[in-house]
């Protein structure tokens, strides 16, 4: 288990590339113009968002503590129902 832990040391993972500030306002430009966009279209942004972090909660469920996996469950459960939402409006 020290071994897999160890993957997630900052500059260990395949990410560990990206700027935190980049992928911060990635997300937040995805999340405001599904948001603003509304319809269809911003159903579909909001769902690729969904989808990232549905992929990285599945990359990363083995290390999580179970709070942490709750917590992060219900970040997409909320990410969902917003979806859910702006396609209907």
């Amino acid at each position: 288990m020290a071994d897999s832990k160890r993957t997630l040391i900052p500059g260990a993972g395949p990410l560990a590339k990206v700027p935190a500030p980049v992928v911060f306002l990635l997300v937040l430009g995805l999340f405001g113009a599904g948001v603003w966009v509304r319809g269809p279209v911003g159903a579909a942004l909001l769902g690729l968002l969904a989808l990232g972090v549905a992929a990285l909660l599945a990359a990363t469920w083995r290390f999580l503590a179970p709070g942490g996996r709750v917590l992060r469950l219900l970040v997409l459960a909320v990410l969902v129902l917003v979806t859910w939402s702006v396609l209907g409006t």
